[in-house]
């Protein structure tokens, strides 16, 4: 069984924006360290849904509830407002259901968190205008072998939200360890959006 990688610097922002006690569901919890980071210091309890047996595992290893299955099947299993927090961070882009996924999220949470990598980063900018499409730390694989299915930008994100009768509670960008709340469609890297039913 692999070993559990400790939570990082965005996991702690994001923690930071889960009121204590939530009942969390994260839509591709990875490893879990986000979980048990929310459980041993925010009171948070919940699930995870992950695909990869791995990825299961380590969640176990980390006293992390979790439920293996693929999200393109949909979040049927959840009643309206089971939970206070949904999660899906560097999720959306893997979906082909991507609108479904993000009605199903507000469906089933009071609130919403997002996060994928903004395709109107700078450099991404400029390799498109070179001709290329953009490989980066948070692109990092080429057109023909990219796990992601779809591409994104901040501004599309706020479109998508409106379209779909969610409100921003909060959104900012993430680059290099850090956030960034000035110009993000253009300076980050990631996206991040906190939003609710409206």
């Amino acid at each position: 069984m692999s070993t559990p990688h400790a939570p990082n610097a965005f996991h702690r922002v994001i923690a930071s924006l889960i009121p204590p006690g939530s009942r969390v569901l994260d839509l591709g919890c990875g490893d879990g360290a986000l979980l048990a980071l929310l459980r041993d210091t925010r009171g948070c309890s919940g699930y995870g849904i992950e695909l990869d047996d791995a990825k299961v595992e380590a969640c176990v290893a980390r006293g992390v509830n979790v439920i293996q299955r693929n999200l393109e099947e949909g979040l049927s299993l959840f009643d309206d407002n089971s939970f206070d927090v949904v999660l899906q961070l560097d999720t959306l882009q893997h979906l082909r259901n991507t609108e479904d996924m993000l009605r199903e999220t507000a469906r089933i949470g009071r609130i919403g968190l997002v996060s994928f990598p903004n395709f109107a980063h700078w450099p991404h900018r400029l390799s498109v205008l070179r001709g290329r499409m953009p490989v980066s730390r948070s692109l990092p694989y080429q057109w023909y072998d990219t796990p992601n299915i779809r591409v994104a930008t901040f501004a599309d994100f706020e479109i998508l939200a409106r379209k779909n009768g969610l409100r921003v509670l909060e959104s900012f960008g993430w680059h290099e360890g850090q956030e960034v709340r000035l110009w993000p469609n253009l300076l980050a890297s990631t996206a991040v959006f906190k939003f609710e039913r409206e």
